[in-house]
């Protein structure tokens, strides 16, 4: 490999760029789960819902030639599939994870099976759409280094930035996000001073799922511009390690989001260039680094009521 051409400005800006992309479906599913989890929720469907959100987000958006109208079925169908989750962890009280493992597979399933239905193959060709195009925000691209790192992303990636800072307002200067906070560490006295726990626990679970499903169709509506039953490729799994590496804070989630995508962006730039790195030690790079995350994440303590059902008394 010729290391001339890593060692530039060029290949650095191209890397902090691509990180961003790599990064958001990442940043999306883990701060829909850090609402999940500060209210006492472990869902560990996140893969499946981020799968079944591409698929329902590609189909949407090839049915109605609108790729806004993808974003807004998939987050719908995240949603439903919260919804559904809820009821079975909040309102029946099963065991988190057992239904974590049933959403997953449910989810799963249901992706490969409505595509094979959606779209039967046709001689292996799959059906595409135009995926949302890099809109460079004006003025702000041409700044050097800042401008193409920062300010020359599609909408989604911008939204999901301004999502990261609307989910820490939410979470740590509203009536909201302090009630989420007690319900995840003390249900019962949140219960005794009068704040609904079943109500709190079903919104969070739901936003984290719909914020899940709607980083599946990124995938789907910005990367590919078709649908495929491998494209989350872990990603679920990983999102959940995120939030665990950032102490189940929006801000600390993001930078850790970006670190495994400038992680993702390297190892695809360093194939391209012909590394003599064996490309299945480059693949495995990203979930090395998730290992590490957990590890670091270990020591932090998760809100006390995590995976515990609450049952009034």
């Amino acid at each position: 490999m010729d290391w001339s051409r890593v060692m530039t400005l060029t290949f650095l800006v191209n890397v902090l760029a691509a990180s961003f992309r790599q990064a958001t479906p990442l940043i999306l599913a883990a701060i829909g789960e850090t609402f999940a989890e500060r209210a006492g929720v472990f869902n560990l469907g996140l893969e499946g819902i981020m799968l079944l959100g591409g698929l329902v987000g590609f189909a949407a958006a090839n049915a109605a030639d609108n790729l806004w109208a993808g974003v807004a079925a998939a987050a719908l169908a995240g949603a439903l599939l919260g919804l559904m989750y809820a009821f079975f962890t909040v309102t029946l009280r099963a065991d988190q994870i057992v239904a974590g493992f049933a959403m997953l597979i449910i989810s799963s399933g249901g992706a490969i099976y409505f595509n094979r239905l959606l779209f039967p193959s046709r001689g292996g060709a799959q059906p595409q759409i135009s995926p949302f195009a890099v809109v460079p925000v004006p003025l702000l691209h041409d700044i050097p280094f800042v401008g193409p790192v920062l300010f020359n992303h599609t909408l989604l990636t911008y939204l999901t930035l301004a999502c990261v800072l609307l989910c820490g307002v939410v979470l740590y200067r509203t009536r909201f996000g302090l009630r989420v906070s007690a319900v995840g560490e003390y249900p019962k006295a949140a219960d005794s001073a009068g704040v609904s726990v079943f109500f709190i626990r079903y919104a969070c679970v739901v936003i984290g799922a719909a914020f899940a499903a709607v980083g599946g169709a990124y995938l789907s509506l910005v990367d590919l511009g078709f649908y495929v039953d491998t494209m989350v490729g872990g990603r679920g799994f990983i999102a959940l390690a995120l939030v665990v590496f950032g102490q189940w804070n929006p801000y600390a989630v993001l930078l850790g989001g970006l670190l495994f995508g400038a992680v993702e962006a390297i190892q695809q730039r360093f194939q391209i260039l012909g590394s003599t790195i064996p490309a299945q030690f480059m693949i495995m790079l990203p979930y090395l680094l998730t290992i590490v995350m957990l590890l670091v994440g270990r020591k932090r303590r998760a809100p006390s009521a995590l995976t515990v059902p609450y049952a009034r008394e």
